[in-house]
């Protein structure tokens, strides 16, 4: 029989591998936004430019005087800052406004001192020299402007007795003088053997040629003409540029300090009269001129020097024609220098009297007749006494000569 045929297996083909279908495209995605710039953390604020700037200060100013610094376009606040050899040294205090300013003291060398101001961004301004040089005041004696005995004025012509003395008074940075008058177009006589009143336009003659600052008016010829004219002749002083000094409507006013201020320096002036008639003697009750009794005189100088870096006293005083002081004059003048006065000057005997310092005071007893109508022996010789003033003391002192020709001064 046949061999049996070896079983067929059959062998199924295996299942076609079909590659899977892709999977669908993604949409493509959005394109990114940019990202944002990093933002700068805080930081300090911008410095402001530089600024130079400029320091605004006086052309001059006295020894130990008050410098007062201005600051211009300059960054503040500001410091002051004055050249000590090498080094620039702090002064004053700090400007912290544009309107504002510095004063500080300078010391007592002439010469010129460097200055400048430095601003807050650190920016120096040019360096600005100041002057130091002494303050110049000068004073004359008894001024006599009434027309009749005046000839140079009798005929109208106030600017005579100024044309020589003048341009020397007017250079000074103050000009003091002893007015020997009443400047009133009005008024009644007081009986007594001397009276004597002026014009308003004589004494604006007066202070437009020479420059004069302040007027003494504690004498004996202020009250002249009676309290009405006392009173026009405080405000003549007023109206023609000068301050009176020595009157007023009461004691209060009468002694009260004048003071001006000139290259740094607080300038007071008082006056005293003791020359009769005591009817012309302030009270607190009637006007007239301030009365040199050594308390008064004192009490005044002491409260000018709380005021002032410089006081002058002018003194009505002593006896007419006398050439040397009396005892009352020394013993006022003593008074006075040691109540705190600088200068003492004084007037009243017609005729010139020492001037004698001592370190830095001077006192000079009488400056004699100036514009006044002078013949008899001695009266025709007079001057222009000129201090040159630091704080508190008088630096130097010169006597300028001149002669009396009728009423008028004339330099030699």
């Amino acid at each position: 029989m046949p061999a049996a045929s070896p079983p067929v297996t059959t062998i199924q083909a295996p299942p076609a591998v079909t590659a899977p279908a892709p999977a669908p495209a993604a949409p493509p995605a959005p394109a990114a936004a940019p990202a944002p710039a990093p933002t700068p953390s805080p930081g300090p604020a911008p410095t402001p430019p530089s600024r130079r700037g400029t320091t605004r200060a006086p052309a001059a100013v006295a020894p130990g005087g008050l410098l007062r610094l201005r600051a211009r376009g300059v960054a503040l606040p500001a410091q002051a800052q004055q050249r000590v050899g090498r080094k620039w040294v702090r002064r004053g205090d700090p400007i912290g406004s544009a309107s504002g300013s510095t004063s500080f003291r300078i010391g007592t060398n002439l010469g010129r001192e460097t200055f400048r101001l430095v601003g807050a961004d650190g920016v120096p301004t040019r360096a600005r020299r100041v002057r130091v040089r002494p303050l110049t005041l000068a004073s004359v004696g008894d001024i006599n402007l009434a027309p009749a005995p005046l000839g140079a004025i009798a005929g109208g012509n106030v600017d005579a007795p100024w044309r020589s003395v003048g341009p020397v008074l007017k250079r000074a940075d103050l000009a003091l003088g002893n007015l020997e008058c009443a400047i009133s177009l009005g008024g009644s006589p007081f009986p007594k053997q001397y009276r004597f009143r002026g014009s308003p336009r004589a004494l604006r003659a007066a202070t437009r040629l020479a420059g004069f600052d302040v007027l003494n008016l504690a004498n004996n010829h202020t009250g002249d003409y009676g309290q009405g004219a006392l009173f026009d002749t405080i405000r003549n002083v007023g109206r023609a540029g000068a301050s009176a000094v020595g009157a007023g409507a009461s004691t209060a006013s009468a002694y009260r300090p004048v003071v001006r201020t000139k290259l740094g320096l607080k300038v007071a002036f008082v006056a005293f009269n003791e020359i009769l008639p005591p009817e012309f003697r302030a009270t607190d009750t009637r006007p007239g001129v301030a009365w040199s009794t050594p308390e008064a005189v004192r009490a005044t100088v002491r409260r000018a020097a709380g005021q002032a870096d410089v006081v002058v006293a002018a003194f009505h005083w002593g006896d007419e024609l006398a050439t040397r002081p009396s005892g009352r004059q020394v013993a006022l003048a003593k008074t006075a220098l040691d109540a705190g006065a600088t200068a003492v000057v004084g007037a009243h005997p017609h005729v010139l009297q020492p001037i004698v310092r001592s370190g830095g005071r001077v006192v000079a007893y009488s400056l004699g007749n100036f514009v006044f109508p002078s013949g008899s022996p001695g009266t025709t010789r007079t001057g222009i006494l000129e201090l040159r003033l630091g704080a508190g003391r008088v630096l130097s002192h010169r006597f300028r000569p001149a002669t009396i020709r009728g009423a008028t001064p004339v330099l030699r």
